[in-house]
């Protein structure tokens, strides 16, 4: 049998938890143990500052080969600006298009836009994979450009894996993720770029969801790769797998989850 964590177990240590999470039994139980909790910041959504990028680009879709989709919301924001320029969905239909995920998708549907690449999973590695596979593989990606809509964000991983392919990639502001304060956004990825977020705690699917619009990524694993994934339900945990992580920490009542991450580093 396991023992019981001992107040102050999670001294020194931080999590990170939902800001649908407090204050909660969860928050309180991880406070007891001594851990410093943190909270992410609400999602927002917003419309560019500037629309220049965007525009320019929807008026020259004939230099692209693929439309990326990574996101709903890259869906809702482009196409919203695509018809306000009075453009039709059938000009799409020149273009290969991939919708990553099924909330994606089923908007991409609604719209009567035509999908030739659903990923299985999230992440970024999957997309790539998906494309090439449907392409022809890797070599045939070289010389083929990618118009991504995302949101106001730095570079990230599928640019990287597509330019290392030979691939044009143009990731073109169609919206921004606005935290309460831009401020504790900046400040919590660097926390997590430095490696000071212990443990993540996700309560549901729409958690791990809304965690990734946030820092408009679906490259989990590397925003989190020295984190510990704590989820409660099994929802959360397979959509955490979707992004690539693995929970290793699961139960459905607070305080078991609590006293699993204790254990987790106690031991």
């Amino acid at each position: 049998m396991s023992p019981v964590p001992e107040s102050q177990t999670l001294s020194g240590r931080t999590v990170l938890v939902s800001p649908n999470e407090t204050p909660t039994e969860l928050t309180k139980n991880l406070e007891h143990y001594g851990a410093r909790v943190l909270v992410w910041p609400k999602l927002n959504l917003g419309e560019p500052e500037d629309y220049q990028e965007l525009d320019e680009a929807i008026e020259n879709l004939f230099g692209y080969d693929w439309l990326i989709f990574k996101n709903e919301d890259a869906v809702d924001f482009f196409l919203r600006r695509f018809q306000t320029l009075a453009h039709e969905i059938s000009e799409l239909d020149a273009l290969r298009v991939c919708g990553a995920g099924e909330a994606a998708v089923r908007k991409l549907e609604a719209s009567q836009v035509h999908i030739d690449v659903i990923p299985d999973r999230l992440s970024f590695r999957a997309l790539f994979d998906a494309i090439g596979t449907y392409v022809g593989g890797r070599e045939a990606m070289r010389g083929l450009t990618f118009l991504v809509p995302s949101a106001a964000l730095a570079r990230d991983r599928l640019q990287q894996l597509m330019e290392e392919a030979g691939a044009r990639i143009d990731a073109v502001t169609a919206f921004c993720t606005v935290a309460q304060t831009d401020a504790s956004l900046v400040q919590l990825k660097a926390i997590l770029t430095g490696g000071g977020i212990d443990c993540i705690v996700f309560n549901s699917s729409a958690d791990v969801l809304n965690f990734a619009r946030l820092f408009g990524t679906n490259d989990l694993a590397q925003l989190l790769a020295e984190a510990e994934i704590a989820c409660a339900d099994s929802s959360a945990s397979q959509t955490a797998a979707d992004f690539g992580l693995h929970a290793h920490l699961t139960a459905d009542d607070p305080g078991a989850l609590a006293a699993r991450i204790c254990r987790r580093f106690s031991n």
